[in-house]
Order: structure tokens, then sequence, then C-alpha cells
């Protein structure tokens, strides 16, 4: 028998939305007997069963509590069934981890601390992301000697950092929490030969926070049109910034179309499909799961340097890193949007960069790693 008890932020699946931590849970259950999860307050919801072996827990306290609710309602559960694993997804204030440690100590229990990405590193979008990563280093340095290891989900940003505030290498644990559905995500073999169909120049996906930085998209968009005469932009997600964005782009006379959802996964990847390029120009991430997700539809990638978009996109072969300048980004996007040859490369190449990430495989592989701590 393995049982898990997880920490975790994210409310998505008690609330009913069928996300990327739905999607993790439906792989993942199958590898335990029994998984338990304790989430922050959700108004109404008190436990929350699915795939036949998980239970969610929302707290019935202030989300700054969440540390004693962990203490209480782990006790409870474990009274009824042993638990082999403790895993907290930290981020923030830590106080999954806050939690996790004070359990791991009294129980004997161990647990792993996942950190998917810093915020405000390598760049902070204002004063309170500045202040994150020391906040991050601190909690690292303090948790380093009580938790089993480090999950990190990429290795070219989050291994140096850790690894310069004092990790060992062993506790260092690369399991990627990407993962695709290629049956969704996958070129389209017309659109490749027939770039007449694309409708927009350029995608930006993702939520209209200061974290993304959508406003230097709209820069880059303006500084583009002078070089190509027109330009035409989509806008896919919502947020606080989006009433802002969209005053901006009446202003500036831009063509942007804003879609705030979309329905379906299926309906995402076409317009992937239907776009020239994706422009990620976020300030930190984990993934971004958007940039995999339009190299695997075929679709050329400009980004800045965050998180594994800097290990997926190489420049000149499926798209192009760039610093954080709207003239860098717009020229990149003139590039692609006027070289249909050049478009055409990119796209042939795109999908090749992130077939590791077949959905099965990776949480396969982030299972096994787990029930391989257990002893």
């Amino acid at each position: 028998v393995m049982n898990l008890l997880m920490l975790t932020g994210d409310t998505s699946l008690p609330r009913g939305a069928q996300g990327a931590f739905y999607n993790t849970l439906s792989e993942f259950a199958p590898y335990w007997d029994k998984i338990d999860v304790l989430t922050p307050p959700v108004r109404g919801v008190t436990q929350y069963d699915c795939f036949g072996n998980v239970t969610l827990y929302p707290s019935p306290l202030p989300k700054l509590a969440q540390p004693l609710f962990v203490w209480r309602k782990s006790r409870e559960l474990a009274a009824n069934r042993s638990y082999h694993l403790i895993v907290s997804h930290d981020y923030g204030l830590f106080l999954n981890g806050l939690g996790a440690a004070w359990l791991s100590r009294s129980t004997g229990i161990p647990y792993i601390s996942e950190i998917h990405h810093v915020e405000g590193y390598p760049r902070a979008a204002n004063l309170r992301e500045r202040a994150q990563p020391v906040l991050t280093r601190l909690y690292v340095r303090w948790a380093r000697n009580r938790a089993l290891g480090f999950r990190i989900t990429n290795e070219s940003e989050l291994k140096p950092l850790l690894t310069r505030w004092g990790v060992p290498a062993e506790k260092i644990f690369l399991l990627h929490s990407l993962y695709l559905d290629f049956d969704v995500f996958r070129p389209d073999l017309t659109g490749l030969q027939d770039l007449s169909g694309l409708k927009h120049d350029a995608i930006f996906c993702g939520r209209l926070v200061p974290n993304k930085a959508p406003f230097l998209f709209l820069e880059a968009l303006v500084l583009a049109r002078q070089r190509l005469g027109s330009v035409r932009g989509l806008v896919v997600g919502q947020g606080p910034l989006g009433s802002k964005m969209k005053a901006r782009v009446r202003a500036l006379g831009l063509d942007v179309t804003f879609i705030d959802a979309v329905k379906t996964q299926n309906e995402l990847a076409q317009l992937y499909r239907g776009s020239r390029c994706l422009v990620c120009t976020s300030y930190s991430e984990g993934g971004p799961r958007v940039v995999a997700e339009a190299l695997a539809c075929g679709v050329p990638v400009i980004t800045t340097r965050v998180g594994l978009a800097g290990e997926l996109v190489r420049d000149g072969e499926n798209g192009f890193q760039i610093n954080w300048s709207a003239r860098e980004l717009a020229d990149r996007l003139a590039q692609i949007a006027s070289d249909d040859s050049l478009r055409a490369q990119l796209s042939a190449n795109a999908p090749r960069a992130v077939q590791r990430f077949e959905k099965s495989r990776v949480i396969r592989a982030y299972a096994m790693a787990y029930r391989g701590l257990i002893k």
C-alpha cells in the first residue's frame, strides 16, 4: 500500500474546473492506493472526491492559516491511514512548506518541496516580485535540511539557483511538470504548406497580469506595424490588465482580437495553428506551457529567456529568444511575418523540441521517481 499526501495552492478541481491539475491527477492517481490533497479554502466545498482514490479537502480556515489547517487535517487523516510521502507545492509565503515541515518533523513522514518557478526571477514585474526571490532563498535555506529534497521543473534556470542557495545536488530532483497530449497539440500539415490560411501574425496566450508583460507585446506590435504596414494580433486570456489592454489597443489603433477563454484544448490548438508565431514576453515562468503547446502545433515561438522556454526555443531553428525589448521582439516578429520560407522552416522544426513531453510518459516518470524515494 502506498499513500500520498499532497499540499497545493490549486483550487481549480474542487471548483469544478478540469484544467492542468485535473489532467495531472487523472494520470497520476493509478500509481497510488490513496491520494489526499489539502487546498486553500473553496466556498461551499469541504470535500471533493475524484478518480476513485483521490480526495481533496479545501480548508475551512483563512488562507494565511493554511499551516494550521495542514497540521490539524493531516493528523486527523493519519489516524485512519498511514502516508508514505508528503508533497508540498511551495511558492509565495510558503504556507504549504511550513505546514509540511512541521508535519514531517512530528510524524517522521518525509516531504518533498516542489518549486515550479521563482516569481520575480530572472526579472521582476513590480516591487512585490522583487522581494519574492529573497523570500524563496530564505525558505529554501530553512527547508534544505528538513525536506527530503526539492522537485524542480526546469534545469537551466532552477538547478543553478538552488545550487547557489546551498542545496546539495542529490537533493535536487528534475521532474518536469510540462506534458502534452499530441492528439490535440499537433501540426496542421495543410497549414504548413499554405500560409494564406493564417489569421494572425502573432498570438499572445496567458493571464493578463504584470508578470506576463502583455503591454510589451502591444508595444512590439506598434513597432512591427511600422515595418510591415499592418499587423494582426490575437490575445487569449483574461486578468486584471484586460480592460487597460483593450483601451490601449483602441488608443493605438491596433488590429488585435481578444478572446477571454477557450472552451476546449482543441480550440486553443486551432488558434495556435492559425497564427504565424506565438509570443511569450514573461518576466518569470516555470514553463510556460503555451510555448510547448505552440511548438507541438508547428508554430514558431518568440520568447524571453524564462523557465523551460530557454531550453526549448532555439534561435533560427524553431523560433527566437529575446530580451525584454519591444524593438527586438518587433524585429523578430516582422522577420517571421515577412518571410514565408523562414516561417515554414521554423514550423517544420518546432514539434521536435517537445517530443519528450508526451503526457503519459512525463507523469509516469514523476510518479515512479516519488515511489522510488519511499523506503
